[in-house]
């Protein structure tokens, strides 16, 4: 069994190996790839992306990204291509067609059919004078001058290298298309990620208390309305609903800690005065930023008219996964 530095040693070299490909991926990007992603934004179909083997598996990835970034694109493996799954391919789709040899059987077989069908066809190839290359109306060059495999044998270093390229398709696209972090959200309203980028501060307080008392309450009111709505905190407002300040359980501590005489006390004596504040239409992500910026727990939320409405406390955010 291998040492551990020797482990190392070769993890090192493998990534090193890959990132030198990758970086030498910017050396060849020519025209070619100007002309293609100006084809798929001008195009009215969907990008149908197609491989074998390792290719493929490569595919599959691209094919998520460019439907999560707004370019519609289908997975066909090249295999079943030949064997019935061509009718994806619609009279105005565009086809990437991905392999590092652009000479497997199936890709000679496949490439002129397309042709036949007077789709263009987009080559991710090591090899751009293969058939592949020879036989599509734009190339993508990925060529890698080594396999991070000892034997030089597993497509390693070449399928990241295509990969990189499909990104750097999917990402040009997004740009053009002016995508936005509400497009984003759109494709991507599941898990963590999607709640930063829908969820608003009116979802977090819909089921929450709405702690308040007015600034001549006296203090056992605030203990009790703390206890009660059990967020840790209470808005102190005037007549009009509007804040004036604010009282936290800390509060009530360092109250307790400097006198025990707190019947005659009122809210207006121990608050702190001009709180922050959030709007309930606010994205979710930018309470959080605001609690972290200012080391809180919690913040309250007024309504367009400056009304207090509610509050978002850290657990909220983490309850959600936000945080």
């Amino acid at each position: 069994m291998k040492e551990t530095s020797s482990i190392l040693a070769l993890a090192k070299e493998t990534i090193l190996l890959e990132s030198k490909s990758i970086a030498n991926l910017a050396n060849l990007l020519d025209n070619s790839f100007v002309e293609a992603v100006k084809f798929i934004l001008s195009a009215n179909g969907r990008v149908i992306v197609t491989g074998i083997g390792k290719s493929a598996n490569i595919a599959t990835k691209i094919v998520a990204t460019f439907n999560s970034t707004g370019t519609p694109a289908v997975f066909m493996h090249a295999g079943d291509a030949i064997h019935g799954d061509l009718g994806n391919v619609q009279e105005n789709d565009v086809v990437i067609c991905i392999s590092k040899s652009g000479n497997t059987p199936e890709i000679k077989v496949l490439a002129p059919l397309i042709k036949n069908y007077k789709n263009k066809i987009i080559a991710i190839t090591g090899n751009p004078d293969s058939f592949l290359g020879k036989n599509a109306d734009f190339v993508l060059n990925t060529y890698v001058e080594k396999e991070a495999c000892p034997n030089n044998l597993a497509p390693t270093t070449s399928t990241t290298a295509q990969l990189v390229m499909g990104d750097a398709l999917a990402v040009c696209l997004l740009e053009l298309k002016g995508f936005t972090s509400k497009d984003f959200a759109k494709y991507h309203p599941g898990g963590a990620l999607g709640k930063r980028l829908y969820l608003r501060v009116s979802d977090l307080i819909k089921n929450n208390e709405q702690p308040k008392v007015i600034a001549t309450d006296k203090v056992t009111k605030v203990i009790i309305e703390i206890s009660e709505k059990r967020l840790g905190v209470t808005a102190v407002v005037d007549k009009d609903n509007k804040i004036v300040g604010i009282i936290t359980d800390g509060d009530i501590r360092r109250m307790l800690s400097k006198t025990t005489k707190i019947d005659e006390l009122t809210a207006a004596e121990i608050m702190s005065k001009n709180p922050k504040t959030i709007d309930v239409d606010a994205m979710a992500v930018d309470a959080l930023d605001t609690l972290e910026n200012n080391s809180i727990t919690q913040i309250l939320v007024t309504n367009k008219t400056k009304s207090y409405v509610g509050v978002v406390h850290l657990h909220d955010l983490i309850k959600e996964g936000i945080f």
